[in-house]
């Protein structure tokens, strides 16, 4: 049997909503420097493209920025901070203020073959199961998953009129529970899975590849899975076919996703600033409603972020990170592009 996962980051739903130590709640004094460096950034007239981490000076949020990524690798792999007044500001302020501080926590990697770097997660009714669809651009429950980056970082513009709370839940805590309910299993878990590219792959590639879903690399975890992704390999008939058992250890890991015993639930509020381990957390969102004002819509910005004190990752994930060392950029889609910023318009078909 794989051994049993032990750490800060094997947590369960109950425990973690009965802690604070994940959420750091910004001070007015951090408020202002935030504020002030978006200032000083629009004041010399410096878009996303120009913007350079010295260029948002952040003397004293740094300091509580780096106590957030160490915790990502080390701690529970999440952390939120709160209070930002978003209400304040408009939507290309907002795109401001979160690269900034993004460039504080790592470094941007492209989120799809458009080279978006900063993205924009709001319903532009799609659907995360079509040929080509990713969830953030649809209003729909999504299916438990991880991303494509080390970090994955969500900022709150503004929150849905009723539903899309966010689901958070420890993989390793789920490994764990495989392990004792069905070793035989986990055996499977640890191999090959096949992907669809969702038609992000680069010129040339066929549109699947395979990853394992879960990996321990010099004593470091790590899962990976979209499901949806995953059964849409199949419509390639030279992908890899998915066993029974593939398709059971699926249904068992969901199953357990599902549960309040092993997940966290949680309403964003616009200001919230949530970044998520992808190695060790996967994480959901329920369905939503929005308002009929287009001002009033659910919009997020999303970052995935190489992070320099990340893990290291097994060879069998090259297809999507590329490089597995700490510390190593990687991560994220291949750009088309070449395009630096890329704001979503149109839905995905």
């Amino acid at each position: 049997m794989k051994a049993i996962i032990e750490g800060p980051a094997n947590w369960r739903g109950p425990e973690l909503a009965g802690s604070q130590d994940w959420i750091h709640v910004f001070s007015t004094q951090e408020v202002a420097e935030i504020e002030a460096a978006l200032r000083a950034v629009k004041a010399r007239g410096l878009g996303l493209a120009d913007l350079r981490k010295e260029d948002f000076p952040l003397p004293a949020v740094q300091r509580v920025l780096a106590e957030g990524l160490e915790r990502l690798e080390t701690g529970r792999g999440l952390h939120l901070f709160r209070g930002f007044p978003a209400e304040r500001y408009g939507k290309d302020d907002l795109r401001l203020a979160y690269w900034g501080l993004g460039l504080h926590l790592g470094t941007a990697v492209s989120q799809s073959s458009n080279g978006d770097l900063l993205g924009d997660v709001r319903n532009l009714n799609s659907s995360p199961y079509a040929p080509k669809g990713r969830g953030y651009t649809s209003k729909d429950k999504l299916s438990y998953h991880t991303d494509f980056a080390d970090v994955v970082g969500l900022f709150v513009l503004r929150a849905a009129k009723s539903g899309g709370l966010s689901i958070i839940g420890s993989s390793i805590a789920i490994h764990n529970e495989i392990a004792r309910r069905r070793p035989d299993l986990l055996e499977v878990m640890y191999g090959p899975f096949p992907y669809s590219w969702q038609g992000q792959e680069a010129p040339g590639e066929r549109p699947w590849y395979q990853l394992p879903f879960f990996s321990v690399t010099q004593g470091k975890f790590a899962c990976t899975y979209v499901r949806s992704h995953i059964m849409l390999s199949q419509r390639f008939e030279d992908a890899p076919r998915l066993t029974p058992q593939q398709l059971e250890a699926m249904d068992l890991f969901d199953e357990l996703a599902a549960s309040a015993d092993f997940h966290l639930a949680m309403m964003f509020e616009p200001g919230d600033l949530q970044f998520i381990n992808n190695h060790v957390l996967y994480h959901s969102r329920t369905a939503f409603e929005d308002y009929d004002e287009p001002d009033r819509k659910r919009h997020l910005l999303r970052l995935w972020l190489s992070v320099q004190n990340s893990r290291p990752l097994a060879r069998g994930l090259a297809a999507i990170y590329g490089d597995g060392r700490p510390g190593a950029l990687r991560g994220g889609f291949p750009s088309r592009t070449g395009r630096f910023v890329y704001e979503t318009t149109e839905p995905v078909t």
